[in-house]
């Protein structure tokens, strides 16, 4: 696929943490758009398109969803058709005005929007069916990316120099990303997951691809939900940069390391623990963030 950087670790400062050690891998910088976790969970799965003698790439997601933007770059790249089903009819006349969306659309994927209802029955045979009689034949890939092949690709995160962090720190979508934190670490390490979703229905996701038990989701720093945000995590994330110079994006990231900054507070982690955080990019998600504060009068985040 890419030619893989090896991302760095970065020490970083949060408040309260000179006892404990924080370090971020910046799996960030991999790829400006396919950054992070969407580089892991999309190479297997192209390799697998390519062998397939796939030529068009089907996928799902919100209006902001990164793993959109990711698929549309890769069919762009390297000459995939790519479709994406959306979640959410009343976007379809506003693509021109959703970053997200219009990065997409320059990228050549072709949109099917569809009502809340009907995208909850996006896993149904029926489902599927009607989406092959409408574009033919394509190769699937889940919302998110998660699926064994995505799983396998996030298990090659964690190199040799990461064994030596007591815990490992990851947002939480789908729960790919933290399947392949957890099947890559040392049983010894502690493996945290940062819900950036309402409730604990995660668990099961992640059950089903993880081998090991050394792990923990949280789920107390969703901000409200998916994509909610407020002025105390805007605020959270613009000081971090300017203390770290390192972005943060405000529906995975940033969540996540206010929840670390959080739990060192509230002496969560011994002192003289190494924590390692892994930074799964999502940044292109910002620009439609920032234009929804703006509509709101809220402060951007810079």
């Amino acid at each position: 696929m890419f030619q893989e950087i090896k991302p760095l670790n970065t020490v970083v400062a949060l408040e309260g943490s000179k006892a404990i050690l924080v370090c971020l891998k910046r799996e960030d910088e991999i790829h400006p758009i396919v950054s992070g976790n969407k580089f892991r969970k999309l190479k297997y799965n192209i390799e697998a398109a390519k062998k397939e003698n796939k030529k068009t790439l089907l996928t799902f997601g919100g209006a902001f969803s990164n793993h959109i933007a990711a698929v549309a770059e890769v069919g762009r790249l390297f000459n995939f058709k790519t479709i994406g089903v959306i979640r959410g009819e009343e976007l379809a006349s506003k693509i021109n005005e959703n970053a997200t969306l219009k990065y997409a659309k320059d990228c050549g994927m072709v949109f099917k929007f569809v009502t809340r209802s009907h995208y909850r029955a996006k896993d149904s045979l029926v489902f599927t069916a009607l989406l092959k009689q409408e574009f033919g034949d394509f190769y699937c890939i889940p919302e998110g990316g998660t699926n064994a092949l995505a799983v396998k690709g996030c298990e090659e995160i964690l190199k040799e120099e990461d064994f030596n962090f007591n815990y490992i720190c990851a947002s939480v979508g789908t729960g790919g990303t933290l399947a392949g934190l957890i099947n890559g670490s040392k049983p010894s390490q502690k493996i945290l997951g940062f819900s950036a979703l309402k409730g604990d229905f995660l668990k099961k996701d992640i059950s089903k691809f993880a081998t090991q038990d050394n792990w923990e989701l949280l789920s107390n720093y969703h901000f409200g939900g998916y994509a909610k945000i407020n002025k105390e995590l805007i605020a959270f994330i613009n000081n971090f940069k300017a203390t770290n110079n390192i972005q943060l994006d405000p529906i995975y990231t940033g969540k996540m390391l206010f929840g670390i900054q959080d739990l060192i507070a509230k002496n969560y982690f011994p002192k003289g623990s190494k924590i390692l955080v892994i930074h799964t990019g999502g940044l292109q998600g910002i620009a439609g963030i920032n234009a929804r504060l703006k509509h709101k009068n809220l402060p951007l985040i810079h």
